[in-house]
């Protein structure tokens, strides 16, 4: 499946070069090394200027992060895995649970069920893992905050190019061959910084928000999944519970 990230991209420059071909313009007049190398390095320059080392190190991940496959909301499953543990739980006591809890996919699910089967008391599970659940999403904050001072440093920036290459318009008033072209090129500069943060980096940004808010979603769903199990709570009553975190939509999913 293709992310949306990339088909939205697709579409945001397939209009841009629709407008161009139907008002009679070449894609390719835009296309201009110089304002291509000040818009992108100077972006990704002023990013890293207010980062650390360890964030530079970490930007493939985090394009990695935006761009990865759509990974289908797993809450239904989710909810079925957890009430099905807390049957067990119920039937046969939590220490039997161990041998299952180490086929558990999900790591952080997988953490809090042995913490559970330790016999950690409820109220430092739940802060042990609400603590990670924090982590998850400041690291997630970080990466798209990056982005999102891309996207604000980028306009800025193609501007800049322009009063370059208008200080070279001026430069060249005695040669009127080359004006129209010379001020056609300074304000390409200015389309590249907010083609770049309107097109590139600020839907990078929100995508990996949006990314961080769904597996923070999650998260929540099994830590009072597996708070509920430690406390023995019917399985029954545990689906109405975490039923009720869940969107509607994946409400009739899990029903179903």
């Amino acid at each position: 499946m293709v992310p949306a990230t990339l088909l939205g991209m697709a579409l945001a420059v397939g209009a841009l070069l629709a407008m161009m071909v139907l008002e009679g313009t070449s894609p390719l007049a835009v296309v201009l090394l110089p304002p291509l190398i000040l818009v992108f390095g100077g972006t990704f320059g002023a990013a890293i200027a207010g980062s650390t080392m360890s964030d530079v190190r970490r930007i493939g991940s985090w394009f990695r992060l935006a761009f990865a496959p759509e990974r289908a909301s797993r809450n239904a499953d989710l909810v079925t895995q957890l009430v099905e543990l807390a049957t067990h739980a119920r039937r046969e006591g939590m220490l039997p649970l161990e041998k299952r809890a180490r086929n558990v996919a999900d790591p952080f699910l997988r953490r809090g069920l042995q913490m559970a089967i330790d016999a950690v008391p409820v109220d430092q599970l739940r802060a042990a893992l609400e603590d990670e659940i924090t982590a998850q999403r400041t690291d997630d904050r970080v990466a798209a905050r990056f982005f999102a001072r891309m996207g604000a440093y980028a306009p800025t920036i193609g501007i800049i190019g322009t009063v370059v290459g208008l200080v070279q318009v001026l430069q060249s008033l005695q040669d009127t061959d080359v004006l129209g072209p010379l001020v056609a090129t300074a304000f390409v500069a200015t389309l590249w910084g907010v083609l770049s943060a309107n097109f590139i980096w600020l839907p990078m940004s929100v995508k990996i928000r949006r990314n961080g808010d769904l597996r923070a979603a999650e998260m929540q769903v099994l830590l009072a999944g597996v708070t509920e199990i430690l406390a023995g709570t019917n399985p029954r009553a545990l689906r109405i519970r975490l039923q009720a975190m869940l969107p509607p939509g994946e409400v009739r999913r899990t029903a179903a």
